[in-house]
């Protein structure tokens, strides 16, 4: 019976130890799948210690290579024989190597890439404590980066940049093109012996750069006498240039493509430039998609659609080998950026622009039906191609302490309204009922105030001789009469209609423009307060945008419509609706008519045209009590086939002689010109 039992024992223990060895038996589909966890992790550095006798540095190009065509989504897997054996079955001391279907998918900067091949684990032993010891190892050849490899070759990649978009007004001419321009350069074999420096110097001169920057360009490493050497482009040429290329026989001129801008300063605030992205503009947007050698827009236009001009670059990731033709492992196409088409009118645009001679401004003119701008103009300006072919420092400088401020875009700013908010108020007291057109006031003397109101006075700009009535008001701009109709409406019904016309809400536009303002704090508690915002002084801001678009509630029976800029925008639409009657509406056209033909606005009077409109000063004072205040002028207008409304102000009129009547000539003198 002990014998028995002890030969029992003998064989169980040979039995734990056969199941011991079963378990600490390493199959290559376990290696093979350590390996695999690795490969999809990119962790070369541990994979090449699961390889037998690869290359190091062939075994390198992995991270190269994934890293140049940026790989990413990796999917790595393989697939188990079926041998028709179960694992533990299987006798490992009779396997060499075992080959495993292998698949591998992944993202890259062409598109995917999947390929499927084998891979082969081969077994390795070693004694480890006097016993044989069983492991596996990757059979690794470069065709496992990519099978196209495995008799060699090079991974190359190339790409193929965008077309950027370009930008039309409504008429299809460009705003943003892309065009032949002129690249300056010298050839150095053609410089006179012994005139060299003589001839740079007038080189430089016409190019407006320094000798310096020719001898750098000239010091480059691959310059060869009978080669180009770029120093320059410029948009256009001038006879400057011409002269100099018939005069200097170094000098020649490549005609590659560029950005140009047509209308020069007449639309640099709306279009906006492109430059060469800075160091601090690479850190805001995505890294996949710029790189510190390219253009990226500023300002503008430019900037605003920088998403959909820039396009897509075209990228094809190959292999080469010797005497054979590229294969290609993935290839994206190439997309052009997308054109912008406007609904301004450069004509327009550009006869608003040079109205200004200079003053500084800010005007913008819609379609008072469709809500279409057609001008959206701040000046003075700069000059867009600079950005883009060479800003010299000067020049810079010049624009930055200019006291008229040409870097600022006033379009998309807001500022009081002065008089031309008039006919809002207007408009607002008589669908409330607080303002009988027919009712006269009488007004005494040039100023008023009311009771308590201290020192403080509303002035307005002539005596009655009579009763005043709203177009009576109107015509005359009488500050006096709105302070009080505002104050017998009060701040309520006031602020009401004012909310009404939009006024201190977000302003619907494509363009980023400032919302207008009510006050600091959207109320008018203040008696004073309400009064100086009837005339639009006070606190009340509003672009001149949202000023030309008010108006166009006059025009269109009381609805105030939504303006555009983009032509594939649905035009004529209501921002806002029912905002007066036609009665009332009517009355304010009329009203509007006079002030041109009988009072302030009569500088926009042209031979030809029936100008209605009405003008505007705001004091740009920071208390009450301030005198000799800077002052804008207004003008906003329109003619009488409802065309084109037009809204303009000049800064400091304060020393114009006819005040605000300077602003009406110039929309009289733009709308006699475009009409």
């Amino acid at each position: 019976m002990r014998r028995a039992i002890l030969i029992l024992m003998a064989g169980l223990a040979i039995f734990l130890v056969a199941c011991q060895e079963d378990e600490e038996q390493i199959m290559p589909e376990d290696r093979l799948q350590e390996y695999v966890d690795l490969w999809n992790e990119q962790d070369f550095e541990n994979m090449y210690n699961m390889v037998e006798n690869a290359d190091k540095e062939e075994f390198d190009r992995y991270q190269k290579i994934y890293g140049d065509i940026e790989v990413t989504d990796l999917s790595v897997d393989f697939q188990i024989p079926e041998t028709g054996e179960e694992k533990e079955e299987v006798d490992i001391e009779e396997i060499e190597q075992k080959t495993f279907p292998l698949q591998v998918n992944m993202e890259t900067v062409a598109g995917p890439i999947s390929f499927e091949t084998d891979i082969e684990m081969v077994k390795t032993t070693e004694i480890v404590e006097e016993e044989e010891q069983i492991d596996w190892l990757v059979n690794w050849h470069q065709g496992l980066i990519f099978p196209e490899l495995e008799d060699g070759g090079e991974v190359g990649m190339s790409t193929t940049a965008p077309s950027r978009g370009q930008i039309y007004d409504r008429n299809r001419r460009g705003l943003a093109v892309n065009e032949s321009v002129y690249e300056f350069g010298v050839e150095p074999q053609l410089f006179t012996e012994g005139q060299e420096e003589e001839e740079k110097e007038a080189i430089a001169e016409v190019l407006n750069i320094s000798i310096e920057d020719i001898d750098s360009a000239m010091s480059a490493g691959w310059v060869e006498p009978h080669l180009f050497v770029p120093l320059k482009v410029v948009p256009s040429l001038n006879g400057d240039l011409e002269e100099a290329l018939a005069s200097l026989a170094p000098l020649k001129y490549q005609t590659p493509t560029g950005r140009i801008y047509p209308l020069g300063e007449a639309a640099a605030h709306l279009v906006g430039y492109i430059a060469p992205i800075t160091a601090e503009k690479l850190e805001e947007v995505d890294s996949e998609i710029y790189s510190e050698s390219d253009m990226i827009g500023y300002r503008g236009l430019e900037e605003l659609f920088e998403e959909e001009l820039r396009g897509e670059k075209g990228v094809e990731i190959y292999v080469t080998k010797e005497e054979q033709d590229p294969i290609t492992l993935a290839k994206k196409e190439v997309k052009n950026g997308d054109n912008i088409n406007l609904t301004i009118d450069s004509s327009i645009q550009e006869s608003i622009f040079h109205s200004f001679s200079g003053d500084a401004g800010v005007a913008s003119a819609i379609d008072p039906t469709t809500g279409e701008t057609l001008a959206l103009v701040s000046s003075p300006s700069f000059d867009p191609n600079a950005f883009v072919y060479g800003l010299s420092g000067d020049q810079w400088t010049e624009w930055q302490k200019d006291p008229k401020n040409p870097l600022l875009n006033r379009f998309s700013a807001t500022f009081a309204p002065g008089s031309v908010f008039k006919p809002i108020t207007s408009a607002i007291g008589l669908e409330n009922g607080s303002i009988d057109p027919n009712e006269g006031i009488t007004i005494n003397g040039l100023t008023w105030q009311k009771e308590g109101w201290g020192d403080y006075s509303v002035r307005r700009v002539s005596e009655s001789s009579g009763p005043v009535d709203l177009k009576d008001a109107l015509v005359r701009s009488d500050n006096i009469y709105f302070a009080q109709q505002a104050l017998a409406m009060g701040e309520e019904s006031f602020i009401k209609g004012l909310k009404q016309f939009g006024i201190g809400e977000e302003f619907p536009f494509t363009y980023p423009i400032e919302d207008s303002s009510i006050s600091s704090d959207g109320s008018l508690s203040s008696e004073v307060l309400l009064a100086d915002t009837s005339y639009g002084q006070g606190q009340i801001e509003m672009s001149a945008l949202q000023l030309a678009t008010s108006y166009s509630a006059f025009l269109n029976n009381g609805n105030l419509v939504q303006p555009t800029l983009l032509l594939d925008e649905e035009k004529g639409q209501s921002w806002k609706e029912g905002l007066l009657s036609e009665e009332n509406a009517n009355f304010i056209q009329d009203a509007l008519r006079s002030v041109v033909t009988d009072g302030t606005g009569s500088g926009a009077n042209v031979n030809g045209l029936s100008v209605s409109g009405k003008t505007g000063t705001a004091e740009l004072k920071q208390t009450l009590e301030e005198k000799g205040a800077a002052e804008n002028g207004w003008f906003v207008g329109y003619p009488e086939d409802n065309s084109i409304l037009i809204s303009m102000m000049v800064e400091n009129i304060e020393d114009k002689s006819n005040g605000s009547g300077y602003v009406a000539e110039k929309v009289g003198s733009v709308l006699s010109e475009i009409k």
